[in-house]
């Protein structure tokens, strides 16, 4: 798993394959092997989204914040459950 680690914080996205192989091949380890068969799944995309520099994080925190304001206004309705934090800001 260390080396997942490794794969995954220096962007190296290119030894994927080798490491689900290694991973596949290990009889005693279920868990890893469980997660290295699901990532064959689509491994085009987990290389690319381990390789390239660029990553969708603006937009995933944007939709973030959008799904909690619907959160807390979920069932309420009208202008006092908007004051507190329209004040608050």
């Amino acid at each position: 798993m260390r080396s997942f680690a490794h794969i995954l914080t220096h962007l190296q996205g290119d030894r994927l394959p080798k490491w689900t192989e290694a991973v596949g091949a290990t009889a005693e380890l279920p868990s890893p092997r469980h997660f290295a068969q699901h990532l064959w799944r689509d491994l085009d995309a987990v290389t690319a989204g381990l390789t390239r520099q660029w990553n969708s994080d603006v937009v995933e925190d944007h939709v973030n914040r959008i799904k909690m304001l619907e959160r807390q206004m979920f069932g309420r309705a009208g202008f006092d459950p908007l004051r507190k934090p329209a004040l608050l800001a």
